[in-house]
C-alpha cells in the first residue's frame, strides 16, 4: 500500500489503544446474540431475510476487502424504488430488506 491510502490521522496502535474495549464489548454482544439464534427454536423452515443480511455482513467483516462499513451498509439498505401499499401493522423499519432472501436463493441458498 502506498502512503496514500493511510487517510486517518492516528497510528495503528492509537486506534487499538482508543477504540479495542469498545469494539471488544460490541463483539461479546454479537457472539451472544449469535449463541442466543443457536438456541432459538425455529419458527418456520423459510430463512428470516434479517437473519439471511446479518450473516451476510459478517463475512463482509471478515472478508479482509476495504470500505466494510460502506457494503454492510448496502447489503442492509432497501435500493427499491416502489411505494409500499401500505405501512398497516408495521411499527417501523425492518433494518434490512426482504430483498436480500430472494437473492441469497438466486446464489445458491439462503446462508
Amino acid at each position: 500500500m502506498s502512503d496514500s491510502t493511510f487517510t486517518c490521522p492516528q497510528t495503528r496502535t492509537q486506534v487499538i489503544n482508543a477504540y479495542f474495549l469498545e469494539h471488544r464489548a460490541k463483539l461479546l454482544d454479537i457472539a451472544a446474540y449469535l449463541d442466543r439464534l443457536d438456541r432459538a427454536k425455529p419458527d418456520s423452515d423459510e430463512a428470516d431475510f434479517r437473519d439471511v443480511a446479518f450473516t451476510r455482513c459478517l463475512a463482509v467483516l471478515t472478508d479482509g476487502q476495504p470500505q466494510r462499513a460502506r457494503r454492510i451498509l448496502e447489503l442492509l439498505s432497501d435500493h427499491s424504488t416502489e411505494m409500499p401499499q401500505s405501512a398497516d401493522g408495521m411499527k417501523g423499519a425492518s433494518g434490512a430488506p426482504q430483498s436480500i432472501v430472494d437473492a441469497a436463493t438466486a446464489e445458491g441458498g439462503a446462508q
